[in-house]
């Protein structure tokens, strides 16, 4: 069953959704915000099922659309009811889906969602989606250890892989902030993740992280993939908070700069590296984890080169990226190709993105 809730909950917006046509850059944030009800109206007419609590069936993904729903939320407070509905629905539907369990053989997949958890809870403060994040984080322990250090990106490890380490950081720093009488311990795991982390040899001399560690080697290996870059700067910028140390921060603005030299096109849109292709549902989400830790780094360390390419980037998406029923591509430069709900959910990223750090 296809959620069909436009009637019920999105005829306030839909003189808002309207007037979300074609922009020159530069657009406003309400602009944006416009542009993003439209995407997300699509996004949740096409590919959200009410029994599932899932967006096309997909599961890591469907926690990281959960995400930028949140992030809507916290921008546009009157699309607020039709958040708690659908926050509601995954939390319950979701969960039964899956065995009644957030937990399964990955812990990249587990963190994705203790994040969006926390996020949702930051828009609604009901603490079940914290205590939620909590349960999780319990279960991320157990993956520490690895070889070559770390957390093992799997439960039948054969991975070490980057993003779930980040993940954890991301995910205990930000229990740290908001849960108080056990600030410290959360404090020391992410202190300790970050750490090895920035020092395992999978930087690049221009400050990008590599995708995993050769388990034989202990040495970088993998493409440049635009979400690897993205989550730890939300990471470090909740570690900064927890920690008071701005030397996080620091090592947050090389990575955003140097992903940013490395992964822009000549015409200054954010693209992926050009070794995968963009197009499914699996790299077809990472650019907006992208664009949405930037924003977060945005509003603790400002600079004026990341406004522009979250800018340039979502006019790029709304003017040459988008069809005549509304769906985004996974290419933000455009033409509109290889629709999902992952490139739909990973667009509206950056549109959410670019209104956060507008004026």
């Amino acid at each position: 069953m296809q959620l069909t809730y436009t009637i019920l909950f999105l005829l306030p917006y839909l003189a808002a959704i309207r007037a979300a046509t074609l922009t020159s850059p530069g657009a406003s944030r309400a602009d944006y915000v416009n542009q993003a009800m439209n995407a997300m109206r699509v996004l949740n007419d096409k590919w959200f099922d009410l029994e599932s609590g899932l967006w096309d069936g997909m599961w890591w993904q469907s926690a990281n659309i959960l995400t930028t729903l949140a992030d809507l939320a916290s921008i546009n407070p009157s699309f607020n009811d039709t958040a708690n509905f659908i926050f509601k629905n995954v939390f319950t539907a979701a969960l039964a889906m899956n065995g009644g369990t957030w937990l399964n053989g990955y812990y990249d997949d587990e963190g994705w969602w203790a994040m969006a958890f926390i996020k949702v809870y930051d828009v609604t403060g009901i603490t079940a989606y914290l205590s939620a994040a909590e349960d999780i984080f319990e279960d991320l322990r157990t993956g520490l250890n690895a070889t070559c250090g770390g957390q093992w990106w799997n439960k039948d490890p054969a991975h070490v892989n980057s993003i779930n380490n980040e993940l954890f950081i991301d995910v205990a720093a930000s229990l740290g902030n908001r849960v108080q009488h056990k600030r410290e311990y959360y404090r020391r795991y992410a202190e300790k993740q970050a750490n090895w982390f920035l020092n395992a040899g999978l930087l690049t001399k221009n400050n990008t992280f590599h995708d995993g560690l050769h388990l034989a080697t202990c040495i970088a290996e993998g493409p440049i993939f635009s979400y690897n870059q993205g989550v730890i700067l939300g990471a470090l910028a909740e570690l900064s908070k927890l920690t008071g140390n701005s030397t996080w921060l620091d090592h947050a603005a090389k990575t955003a700069q140097g992903t940013i030299r490395t992964l822009i096109d000549h015409n200054g849109i954010f693209t992926e590296t050009g070794e995968y292709p963009t197009h499914g549902t699996t790299v077809g989400q990472f650019k907006g984890v992208f664009a949405r830790n930037l924003a977060h780094l945005q509003s603790v360390r400002g600079d004026d080169s990341y406004v522009t390419l979250l800018t340039k980037s979502a006019d790029s998406i709304w003017q040459h990226d988008r069809d005549e029923d509304g769906f985004l591509g996974p290419d933000w430069q455009g033409p509109v190709y290889g629709i999902s709900a992952a490139a739909q959910g990973s667009a509206l990223d950056c549109l959410i993105a670019a209104a956060a750090v507008s004026a």
